[in-house]
């Protein structure tokens, strides 16, 4: 069976830069064993894969070592390989997930913008683990049942930020999000998770499901221009819309290929 894969650097217009993800186009469902092992073998924070239905595609997310309910930029990756590998021919892609709904996304020149739902963050208080783990006392601290939003005091903070990850395994969320306001953008972020067998993701579309609502409140501004500020870096364009966010970026392709198996 050969089994057509793309690799795309996501939320970046250059390549070696933004967050890679793996898109595998099948004609059928594998075995979840099966669709895990090529996600491993990929080795990147996440592989998509894709399966047409209908008028557009089923999705499914891994990481090296688990599937995801929700992933941002490899929901990208795959919309520009759909518009510009398999010559898409209109301007919106409807993606059906399991476990996070149908995921549109429209292509606007060379932005592409996904429509996810939002996941305002509650305040909770400080866990100590926490801050041993970062390494510093947070400014504020915030989550929702998987993730949790620690907000430091400046861009320079965030970027400094290196954390303890076997202390991090301990504190028990999907994720934990790191961000401030930023220099020269709305807000900068960095994403840990250990618990995903990712220490940090290099840009994380799903975190702005979190980001936005927050950002968006304090900062009293429906669209925000994010940076999210790990060693290769992306770039966010990000608009509040109450129970859902929408999330556009630019992306790039690195590698065109064959699985066989």
């Amino acid at each position: 069976m050969r089994i057509s894969i793309y690799q795309v650097d996501a939320f970046t217009s250059e390549l070696f830069s933004g967050n890679p993800a793996a898109v595998c186009v099948v004609d059928e469902w594998l075995g979840d064993a099966r669709l895990q092992a090529i996600a491993a073998e990929n080795n990147l924070s996440e592989t998509a894969f894709l399966l047409r239905s209908g008028g557009g595609f089923k999705i499914r997310w891994f990481t090296p070592v688990v599937e995801v309910p929700l992933c941002g930029h490899a929901t990208l990756a795959s919309a520009f390989v759909v518009f510009n590998c398999l010559e898409w021919p209109e301007n919106t892609i409807r993606f059906q997930s399991l476990s996070s709904g149908v995921l549109p996304v429209r292509r606007h020149g060379d932005l592409l913008e996904m429509d996810f739902p939002a996941r305002a963050p509650s305040r909770e208080r400080v866990h100590r683990r926490l801050a041993d783990a970062l390494g510093r006392s947070p400014a504020e601290v915030l989550g929702t049942t998987s993730d949790l939003l620690v907000v430091l005091e400046d861009e320079r903070a965030v970027r400094e930020l290196k954390p303890d990850f076997p202390l991090l395994m301990q504190v028990e969320r999907r994720e934990s999000i790191v961000s401030a306001t930023g220099e020269k953008c709305d807000c900068v972020s960095r994403c840990f998770a250990p618990h995903l067998g990712i220490q940090e993701d290099p840009v994380t579309g799903s975190a702005h499901c979190v980001l936005v609502p927050y950002w968006a409140k304090r900062l009293g501004k429906k669209r925000l221009h994010a940076l999210q500020v790990s060693k290769r870096g992306g770039e966010l364009f990000c608009q509040d819309r109450g129970d859902r966010v929408t999330i556009a970026g630019r992306a790039t392709l690195y590698l065109e290929g064959a699985i066989t198996i």
